[in-house]
């Protein structure tokens, strides 16, 4: 039943993440009260990977690092409450 919990709500975070990056793309769009939600609670968790990895040019590749690290977060909750 918890794992279950777990895995809902890192899916629901995982996926706030994805539209995040992708509305980053969109800049005239990032007004809306839905995208404002979103980058609200995603912002300071990508914020910390964006002050420790450089851009690579015009490539800012870590989010691709922020989800592997969520997911690594993800297994070892579920390994603390299996």
């Amino acid at each position: 039943m918890m794992v279950e919990l777990i895995d809902t709500i890192f899916l629901v975070y995982m996926a706030m993440l994805f539209i995040r990056i992708l509305s980053s793309w969109f800049p005239e769009y990032q007004h809306h009260n839905i995208l404002r939600f979103i980058a609200y609670y995603t912002d300071p968790y990508l914020n910390v990977f964006r002050r420790i990895i450089p851009r690579l040019g015009m490539i800012d590749v870590s989010p691709i690092v922020a989800f592997f690290a969520l997911k690594l977060i993800e297994e070892f909750v579920k390994a603390w409450f299996r």
